[in-house]
């Protein structure tokens, strides 16, 4: 009969046999299913286009958007538009802040009608995932009310509360149906496009239309833009495990193409005449900081823009701003200001960045 040492040592080697066994099982699994993502998404390349969009993220959950007062914007009148028949959008329009007593209890011809004797408006268009009432949107409306800047934000089509399903041309022909809704009601009125993210690329889409047709926006405003949909992709965390894949391109980034989704910013500024403003957070995880000065190197060098102001603002990491925070900077009015005003052409600024020195404009230094 064994005794109790060597018996121990039988049941020792069991033990560490068994879960060596599991531990194989448990990588082999792990293998099958980071191989099998990639086959998925080749075989049905519709998954991608839902990652790129996130539509059906709708953060935050239960709210109404038809009571943007429930998300502290007291000023602000949900409507709704069609682009094409039948299908319609959610659009917020907040006015000033100093108008906030004046809008109580007022119906949409008001807030139309308040667009005549508007001094400035801008339209946002937001990124991938959650709706027009996201916070970190709102917050950005309070800013920009508390400005004087009259906003107007929608869902495009297959976000929040809006009908059909998205794809970057439906995106793009609500953007231009919005756009040309507001301009017939202004008056000479500054209108500016404000595009965050995804929205960016939205953005540039909408203006090179715009320059096409010879009617550009009086300025372009970019929060964390990209180059175009494949760079960035290729840069987004989610993207970090396959990365180093061979054959990534094909896999996960032709599947994106074949959806026709290119958000092609890089090839749209050679096409924009009107000024630019590129606004990125160096520590930005989700458009990562040198995509956006890649853009505005492009931008800088685009024979369409010239004569045209192009700024690039960089927020310093240490302000801790992120991909979608530059709304708290204190800086932020003064940038605004001088997007309408004649600041010189191909300027760089940068926003309390330690190695700079010189004082370009009260609150930036240049660098």
């Amino acid at each position: 009969m064994p005794s109790p040492c060597v018996r121990c040592c039988y049941s020792l080697c069991a033990l560490r046999g068994a879960l060596w066994r599991r531990l194989r099982r448990l990588f082999l699994w792990l293998m099958l299913f980071y191989v099998s993502i990639p086959v998925i998404i080749k075989l049905c390349p519709s998954i991608q286009a839902k990652l790129v969009f996130l539509n059906f993220v709708r953060v935050p959950y239960f709210i109404d958007l038809r009571r943007p007062l429930d998300q502290g914007l007291n000023h602000t009148h949900n409507f709704y538009l069609e682009p094409e028949t039948g299908a319609r959008v959610g659009v917020w329009h907040t006015v000033p802040s100093l108008m906030w007593r004046e809008a109580q209890n007022k119906d949409g011809l008001w807030f139309e009608s308040s667009l005549r004797s508007a001094k400035s408006v801008i339209l946002y268009l937001h990124g991938n995932a959650g709706t027009r009432g996201g916070d970190h949107r709102v917050q950005l409306y309070k800013v920009l009310s508390s400005l004087g800047f009259h906003v107007i934000a929608f869902d495009y089509r297959g976000w929040g509360d809006s009908d059909g399903s998205p794809s970057e041309l439906g995106m793009t022909s609500d953007a231009l149906f919005v756009y040309d809704w507001i301009k017939v009601r202004l008056n000479k009125t500054p209108l500016y496009i404000w595009g965050h993210s995804l929205g960016t690329g939205v953005a540039t889409n909408l203006v090179r239309r715009l320059c096409d047709r010879g009617s550009p926006p009086d300025s372009l405003i970019l929060e964390s833009p990209f180059t175009n949909i494949r760079e960035e992709a290729k840069s987004h965390p989610f993207s970090m495990v396959y990365r180093f894949l061979p054959g990534f391109d094909w896999f996960f980034l032709d599947a994106i193409s074949a959806n026709h989704i290119y958000f092609a910013s890089d090839d749209n500024v050679n096409h924009i005449s009107c000024p630019v403003l590129i606004l990125h957070a160096e520590d930005d995880t989700v458009v990562p900081f040198h995509l956006g000065k890649k853009l505005y190197n492009m931008a800088s060098r685009s024979k369409s823009l010239s004569g045209h102001k192009v700024q690039f603002v960089p927020f310093d990491s240490s302000l801790s701003y992120k991909h979608k925070f530059i709304y708290r900077s204190p800086e932020l009015p003064h940038i605004l200001r001088y997007v309408s005003q004649n600041v010189p052409p191909r300027m760089s600024l940068c926003v309390r960045c330690p190695p700079c020195a010189s004082d370009a404009l009260p609150g930036l230094t240049s660098c």
